[in-house]
């Protein structure tokens, strides 16, 4: 295929995707409205494409960006001895701080790290992969927050098991933040290591603090908290994936760091868990963080903001429909009364071109849906609000979706690690995701689909879920 063909075909496939662009897919993307942002990101992009960060001496542009992307980001949070590394989002950023907590503490049998219930699932996968327990501890039912003196508690009970603490500003799920205060003066009190995961609201925090806005200390003013993510794709507005790990000190970082000279080639030497790694996303950060600047980006979190405002009013005066817990920054989490469920109304906002992403019920909260609000979205919220009204009747003249109390039995009852492919073939074709015969398709309505996982225990629904995914990609 020639050049054309090619570039025919790359705009035939991108045309299934959800749009990047326009403000109307609040979840996955984030987007500034700036279309000189956007278009300098993609030039820095391409030219730093075939560039390497896995030798900082064969490249010395992409640690001169480095070290300037972590400065900006060390006066933002009030780390004035703070270090930090560029990563290729928010999950490596959390994988490392884990790791960097685990391998400071070498001769811990079984380490710990305690977290509440509503912390990124990212540290779920850092407690598979690094051999760290999770202990996870319920929130405060009414707000969503941790809840400081269970959390103390937990390290009290698991002693000097316990290698890490961890807390988000704001939680992905509902978007509050947690009382890393309260917190942090435990795990200081012990001399424990406190992450505070910031990934999705990290750059949003403190302009909007300077905007007036009620937000409780957080980053590194608050004695105790040893590091910091934050992503620079979300709300910094940069190409992904890009996000930042800082560390109030450079001794913090020392175990981060991974070197292996016990071979015939080069020595290895890695700060993140990439070897090789394109300097395309981070010269992509690097320019449009400088071009937006602290006064951009001061205009660009007031519309965001001001947006998040209208959209929780909007929710909280239609019928049906609530918020889960007034925002503490751009997210919204919105719940219904029962009268119909949030998985018809995803399926109803996307037939009218808007993204919304659906959580699963988790012990006592209930499913709902999760809205990210960005700069491009804030002046589309009055056709959002429309669409989500329009939405809700639909959902409530359908009805929730019924799952038969039989069928409800055998997902409760059903062991996911006594299934064979077959049968997991076999379930899929039952959750309308495929056919019994290994061929697997997504529906243009999830809303069965994700009625009928709702119900499966979370070890089912993350078996199924995998299942589908290896036979979508084979």
């Amino acid at each position: 295929m020639n050049t054309d063909d090619l570039l025919q075909r790359l705009e035939e496939l991108r045309a299934h995707d959800l749009p990047t662009h326009g403000g109307r897919t609040m979840a996955y993307v984030y987007d500034s409205g700036l279309a000189d942002a956007d278009e300098l990101g993609k030039r820095a992009l391409a030219m730093y494409a075939s560039t390497n960060g896995l030798d900082p001496t064969a490249f010395p542009s992409l640690l001169a960006m480095e070290r300037e992307l972590v400065g900006f980001a060390r006066t933002l949070f009030h780390g004035p001895s703070a270090v930090g590394t560029v990563t290729s989002g928010g999950t490596e950023s959390i994988l490392l701080a884990v790791q960097a907590a685990r391998d400071a503490l070498p001769g811990t049998a079984d380490p710990v790290m305690i977290v509440p219930t509503t912390i990124h699932a990212a540290f779920h996968k850092a407690a598979h992969y690094f051999g760290v327990e999770r202990v996870s501890i319920d929130v405060d039912p009414v707000t969503k927050r941790a809840d400081p003196a269970a959390m103390t508690a937990a390290m009290d009970a698991y002693g000097d098991r316990v290698v890490l603490v961890a807390a988000s500003a704001p939680s992905y799920a509902h978007g509050v933040i947690d009382p890393i205060e309260a917190i942090a003066a435990e795990t200081l009190r012990r001399g424990l290591r406190f992450h505070v995961d910031a990934c999705i609201g990290g750059w949003v925090l403190p302009w909007a603090e300077r905007l007036g806005h009620d937000v409780p200390p957080w980053d590194f003013r608050v004695p105790g908290v040893s590091s910091i993510s934050a992503d620079l794709h979300k709300y910094a507005y940069t190409p992904k994936g890009v996000s930042l790990l800082l560390h109030a000190t450079p001794y913090l970082r020392k175990t981060q760091y991974f070197a292996s000279a016990d071979w015939p080639g080069y020595t290895m030497l890695n700060a993140t868990m990439q070897s090789t790694k394109s300097g395309g996303p981070l010269a992509a950060a690097w320019a449009v963080v400088n071009l937006i600047g602290d006064d951009g980006y001061l205009d660009l979190v007031r519309t965001t903001l001001d947006g998040t405002a209208a959209l929780a009013d909007g929710v909280e005066a239609q019928e049906y429909v609530r918020l889960v817990v007034p925002p503490d920054s751009s997210l919204v989490a919105l719940e219904t009364d029962g009268t119909c469920d949030v998985f018809t109304i995803s399926d109803e906002m996307l037939a009218r071109g808007w993204f919304v992403q659906p959580q699963m019920s988790f012990g006592d909260m209930p499913a709902s849906l999760h809205l990210t609000v960005s700069a491009a979205t804030a002046p589309a919220v009055p056709e959002f609000l429309t669409a989500l009204a329009e939405s809700v009747q639909a959902a409530v003249a359908a009805g929730p979706i019924v799952i038969d109390d039989e069928l409800r039995g055998a997902a409760m009852a059903i062991d996911p690690a006594t299934l064979d492919d077959e049968a997991f073939d076999g379930l899929l074709a039952l959750a309308g995701l495929g056919a019994g015969d290994g061929e697997v398709t997504v529906p243009d309505r999830m809303a069965p689909v994700n009625a009928l996982l709702d119900v499966a225990p979370p070890a089912l629904r993350e078996a199924l879920l995998i299942a589908f995914l290896d036979r979508l990609s084979r």
